[in-house]
């Protein structure tokens, strides 16, 4: 089959994209959840992708809330799967962050040139996302949410799935994953990257790698107390 040079084949899909496609050679974990997600999780699952990116592509779609912050915190080692052609942005609230990924990171696409996003092409692209990725954490969902719908993938596709802690009341989705035993929750996060092969000693940096992955933006993550710099090493708080 002859494809477009911006087109692969890959793990079933027709696929147009932008960026660095070796990402697709690596491990893949895919974080998704909620757009009115809570600080805690949003703060937890930037970390947890940090953490996640030393080892893992970590694949999300692009959207508010949860998908942001796992596109940051892994940044530049991301994937974006898009709802839309790869020339319309969107959501347009993430456009530095989406245009960033064309450039730095990985973002695919199943839809032409001119290809708005409907409903159904975010539930299209879901199963993108949890087909090319090696395991799930659903970090914050209700349980009748868009994000659910990862987790029906999940299941055709005999994917692990993960789900972060919550307060009671709070993101029924994940709750009701954890309780019927669909899901296992993430107790303690240096565990868990533990378990997956994830050295705590490679959150340390020198300045120069740092530089070399993520720009001057590390000067940006030291004023907001994200890392510390100091005697030429980068350490992550």
């Amino acid at each position: 089959m002859n494809l477009p040079k911006n087109k692969i084949e890959y793990s079933g899909f027709e696929l147009y994209y932008k960026g660095n496609i070796e990402l697709l050679n690596k491990p893949k974990v895919a974080i998704v959840g909620s757009r009115r997600a809570g600080r805690y999780s949003k703060e937890t699952v930037k970390l947890l992708a940090r953490k996640l990116s030393k080892k893992y592509t970590v694949v999300s779609g692009g959207a508010l809330g949860i998908d942001k912050a796992a596109h940051e915190g892994a940044y530049p080692n991301t994937i974006f799967v898009s709802p839309s052609s790869l020339d319309i942005i969107y959501p347009k609230s993430n456009r530095e962050l989406i245009k960033n990924i064309y450039e730095n990171g990985l973002a695919i696409s199943e839809y032409e040139k001119n290809f708005s996003p409907f409903k159904h092409t975010f539930l299209q692209r879901n199963r993108i996302i949890v087909k090319i990725s090696d395991f799930v954490i659903i970090a914050e969902a209700e349980l009748k949410s868009g994000s659910m719908r990862s987790f029906e993938w999940a299941q055709k596709y005999n994917k692990k799935i993960y789900v972060l802690p919550q307060r009671l009341n709070e993101s029924s989705g994940t709750r009701y994953l954890a309780k019927n035993g669909f899901a296992e929750v993430l107790w303690d996060l240096d565990d868990f990257c533990k378990s997956l092969g994830i050295d705590e000693k490679s959150d340390i940096l020198s300045l120069n790698e740092a530089l070399n992955r993520f720009g001057n933006k590390i000067y940006e993550m030291e004023l907001n107390g994200e890392i510390e710099i100091k005697n030429g090493k980068v350490y992550f708080n």
